[in-house]
C-alpha cells in the first residue's frame, strides 16, 4: 500500500473519532441504549439523504455530505461496538470516556486490517470509483443487514452482520478521501 493512501485513510478516520469523542464527551453513550436494528436504521437515514441530495441535485439543511459519511462511520463502529457488547450482560449504558475510546479503537484496528486486506487484493480499485457508488454500496449493505437482522443474525452462506458493518465503514471512508481530494 503507498504512504499516500495510509496516510489518507488515517486522516479520515482521524476526523472521525474526533466527532466521536467530543460527542461522547458533549452526550456520554447514550447510543448504548439503540438496539442494532435502531443503528441500521440511523446508518440507513444518512445513507438515503446522501442519495436523495445526489438524484435531487439540491439539499435543504446544512449538515454536508461528508458529515454525513462521517456519521455512517461512526454509527458503524458504534454498531460493531454494540454486537461485541450485546452478550455481555455487565456492561452499563454509561461508559466511561476511556472505555468509549477503547471499543472504538479496537474496531478501528480490525476495520483498518480489513482493508489493508481487501485494498491489496483489489489494487485500490474503489480509487476509480464514483462517490454515489459508495453511497449505493452502503444501502445494499444495509439491506443486507436488515434481512440478517429479520433472520435473528442466523446466515447460511453469507458474512455476518459484523462483516458487512466493516464494509460500510470503510466505503464511507473512502468516500471521504474521495471528496477531499
Amino acid at each position: 500500500m503507498n504512504e499516500l493512501t495510509l496516510q489518507q485513510y488515517e486522516n479520515a478516520f482521524a476526523k472521525c473519532k474526533l466527532v466521536y469523542m467530543n460527542k461522547t464527551t458533549d452526550y456520554g453513550t447514550s447510543w448504548r441504549i439503540l438496539r442494532a436494528r435502531s443503528i441500521t436504521d440511523q446508518i440507513y437515514i444518512k445513507a438515503k439523504r446522501i442519495r436523495t441530495i445526489d438524484e435531487a441535485g439540491e439539499q435543504r439543511i446544512g449538515d454536508t455530505i461528508d458529515s454525513e459519511f462521517l456519521g455512517i462511520v461512526n454509527y458503524g463502529i458504534i454498531a460493531l461496538v454494540q454486537l461485541q457488547l450485546e452478550h455481555q450482560k455487565d456492561v452499563a449504558i454509561e461508559l466511561s470516556k476511556e472505555k468509549a475510546e477503547n471499543l472504538y479503537n479496537e474496531q478501528y484496528t480490525i476495520i483498518k486490517n480489513l482493508f489493508f486486506a481487501k485494498n491489496h487484493d483489489y489494487g485500490e480499485a474503489w480509487r476509480d470509483m464514483r462517490i454515489s457508488s459508495f453511497t449505493d454500496l452502503i444501502l445494499s449493505k444495509l439491506h443486507r443487514i436488515k434481512q440478517i437482522e429479520e433472520n435473528k443474525g442466523q446466515t447460511i452462506i453469507s458474512e455476518g452482520i459484523d462483516a458487512n458493518y466493516m464494509d460500510i465503514v470503510n466505503y464511507a471512508i473512502f468516500a471521504l478521501i474521495k471528496m477531499e481530494e
